[in-house]
């Protein structure tokens, strides 16, 4: 079942993010309660009441100093950008990535937001995740370098008009 986030989902939600924090940034309790208000898509997926997966996204002129939501949010107007999307490792090949991005894709069409944003590492590649965007339509738009230099990202985008997993 996927369903909007609540605080008491926050310890799942930080348990899942430690998981697989060598695919994305880690995040503090303070960190995630700052997004958690920013954001305009935070929902989770709920298997036999427990939290097994997450997905946090914002529009154009959030309050988040995120390199790669800065560089779309200086180039777009109005955008929703997938600043993450975790998947317990116990219930990953069960589609609940692509049953999110299905959610996030229906959610951006009701709000009339023309694209969905996100980044993924390049140097080092993260080829589950290329291959799971491309899926979805997204292509590149940009890269840059990040972490003082030490991973570099590709900037990726997606039509909400022609997106499906």
């Amino acid at each position: 079942m996927i369903r909007d986030a609540a605080i008491s989902d926050f310890p799942a939600i930080l348990a899942l993010n430690a998981e697989s924090e060598h695919f994305l940034s880690p995040l503090s309790r303070a960190h995630l309660e700052h997004l958690h208000s920013q954001a305009a898509y935070h929902r989770v997926v709920e298997r036999n009441s427990a939290v097994v997966a997450f997905l946090l996204a914002f529009r154009e002129g959030a309050d988040y100093d995120s390199p790669n939501y800065l560089w779309f949010n200086a180039r777009y107007e109005n955008f929703l950008y997938v600043d993450r999307v975790v998947v317990a490792v116990a219930a990953q090949g069960k589609r609940l990535g692509a049953a999110l991005y299905d959610d996030l894709f229906a959610f951006a069409r009701k709000e009339k937001i023309p694209v969905v944003t996100c980044e993924f590492y390049i140097q080092p590649l993260n080829e589950v995740s290329s291959r799971f965007h491309a899926r979805f339509g997204f292509r590149e738009v940009g890269t840059q370098w990040v972490a003082d230099g030490k991973k570099q990202v590709s900037l990726q985008e997606a039509s909400t008009r022609s997106s499906g997993g």
